[in-house]
C-alpha cells in the first residue's frame, strides 16, 4: 500500500503541476493577465472559508505573512476583498471577498472549467468521472476532518 500511495501522491503532485501551466498557457482571458494566479487562489481561498486574517490566508498558502500583505493590498486597490478591524480582536484585520472580487472568481472559475472541459472532453467517460469525484470527496472528508 506504501508504493500505491507514494504513486499517488506523486501523480497528484504532477497532475497540478501540468493542470497549473496548462491553465496559465492556455487562458486567455483579461482577468489572468490583470491577476497572478496566487491573487486568484487568495480569492478561492476567501470563498471557501470566509473571512480569514492575513496570518491565516499566509498559513493556507504556505507564505510568509509579507508574500500576503502585498497580495492583500492589491486586491483591496482593486476593490476584490476588504481589510475591516476583527471585531472580537482589535489587533487583527478580518479579511473578506467583496462582491466585485466574487465576480472575478466566477468569471475565473467559468474560463477554468472551460478549458478543463475542452481539454477532458471525449477523454475521459462518465464512470470515469464519477469514480474521481467520489475518490476526491472522500480524500476532502478525511483532510477537512484532520483540520478540525
Amino acid at each position: 500500500m506504501k508504493e500505491q500511495l507514494q504513486e499517488a501522491v506523486e501523480l497528484f503532485e504532477e497532475v497540478i503541476i501540468y493542470g497549473t501551466e496548462h491553465v496559465v498557457k492556455n487562458l486567455n482571458i483579461p482577468i489572468w493577465k490583470e491577476y497572478s494566479p496566487e491573487q486568484i487562489q487568495v480569492l478561492k481561498i476567501l470563498s471557501t472559508y470566509g473571512n480569514l486574517s492575513s496570518g491565516q490566508l499566509a498559513e493556507i498558502q504556505g507564505v510568509h505573512k509579507s508574500a500576503i500583505s502585498t497580495r492583500l493590498k492589491k486586491l483591496v486597490e482593486k476593490e476584490l476583498v476588504k481589510s475591516e478591524k476583527d471585531p472580537n480582536d482589535q489587533r487583527t484585520n478580518s479579511i473578506s471577498l467583496t462582491l466585485k472580487g466574487n465576480e472575478i472568481l466566477s468569471a475565473s472559475n467559468e474560463a477554468v472549467y472551460e478549458s478543463i472541459e475542452s481539454l477532458f472532453k471525449d477523454r475521459i467517460d462518465e464512470q470515469e468521472l464519477e469514480q474521481f469525484i467520489g475518490t476526491f470527496r472522500k480524500l476532502k472528508d478525511i483532510l477537512v476532518m484532520k483540520g478540525m
